[in-house]
């Protein structure tokens, strides 16, 4: 092809772009109309539901849903519906019908929708980010809404700030609250930790909604030092840290389900003195020894339960990499 062809050819696709592109910006809303027009029909709400409302109705502008230099911010109405019967009713009616959309399920003048109903438009713009796995999640099959959480009118949403999000989440799982009050917890109280930083509530892939795939990966977001590989690793620390450890809280430090060594015999109900069970080859069978000499104290002990602290020798029971470490030994 000649080379002027070519530069033609160039020239008018360039002319094209540059047209599409110029007539794109005049099509494109103007953002000063745009914001007028979010007012205007903000103003058919506001005209009533002024400071004189109980319930903090025009702090939603110092929300970032109340943002009108946002082209997202949404309306009034693009939450609570047209509601023209509830715009439009007789002011000489003692109470004008509901809002199409009610949130609240503290409202004592009207009820509120459903939970399927007031999560629909919540999702119509926060369907993507943290609730794309809100669909069939646990929250969401036990009827829970996004306003039973969220307070959007309000400019400081409990939830959202990780000293007061567990007081929400407390408001259901009671159980979780008393845990987190025993003598050994996650620093929950003392606010460096929250629910949400092991926990999804808008679904996850993983149970509980943890915020990894499983129990294991999500604890290894803070205990990296756990995670391995291990030339020796221990099997049950490998499965599911929880077939140790409870999360919430426990009476047994470092949050173990229960004392050692009943925590450890759980699994390892063997006589840890007798070599074919063991290994430990210790003398006279099943009693502890010193220096391979019998201790008259300790005639009858079982050796496993000496001092009642299999973590006095087995120091490294998450894993090692020493060679020595086939015990988990320091």
């Amino acid at each position: 092809m000649p080379l002027l062809i070519k530069i033609v050819m160039l020239s008018l696709v360039l002319m094209l772009s540059a047209q599409a592109e110029e007539q794109a910006v005049k099509t494109a809303k103007d953002p000063a109309q745009s914001l007028a027009k979010a007012l205007d029909s903000d103003a058919l709400c506001t005209r009533c539901h002024d400071e004189n409302e109980n319930k903090p109705i025009l702090s939603i502008y110092q929300t970032p849903h109340g943002n009108k230099a946002d082209a997202h911010t949404p309306s009034c109405q693009a939450c609570h519906g047209v509601s023209d019967a509830h715009v439009n009713a007789d002011p000489k009616l003692p109470k004008p019908p509901s809002p199409d959309i009610v949130f609240s399920d503290k409202s004592k003048t009207y009820p509120a929708a459903s939970a399927d109903a007031r999560n629909g438009q919540c999702l119509s713009c926060h369907q993507n980010g943290l609730s794309t796995h809100w669909t069939g999640s646990q929250h969401q099959g036990q009827g829970v809404a996004c306003s039973s959480c969220h307070t959007s009118h309000e400019p400081h949403d409990q939830v959202l700030a990780k000293g007061t999000q567990p007081d929400v989440c407390f408001n259901c799982h009671k159980a979780q609250r008393s845990e987190t009050h025993l003598f050994s917890s996650h620093p929950i109280q003392a606010g460096k930790t929250t629910c949400s930083d092991c926990h999804n509530p808008h679904g996850s892939t993983g149970p509980k909604l943890l915020v990894k795939n499983s129990t294991n990966e999500t604890c290894y977001t803070c205990h990296a030092e756990k995670r391995g590989p291990f030339l020796w690793e221990h099997s049950p620390v490998f499965d599911d840290c929880s077939n140790c450890h409870t999360p919430h809280g426990s009476n047994n430090t470092p949050l173990l389900n229960a004392r050692v060594p009943w925590l450890c015999q759980e699994c390892h109900t063997a006589d840890h003195a007798q070599t074919v069970n063991s290994g430990a080859n210790l003398i006279d069978g099943n009693v502890t020894t010193i220096n391979g000499q019998q201790a008259a104290a300790n005639l009858n002990p079982r050796s496993f339960a000496n001092a009642r602290a299999c973590l006095n020798c087995h120091t490294q029971i998450h894993g090692s990499n020493h060679p020595a470490g086939a015990k988990f030994n320091r």
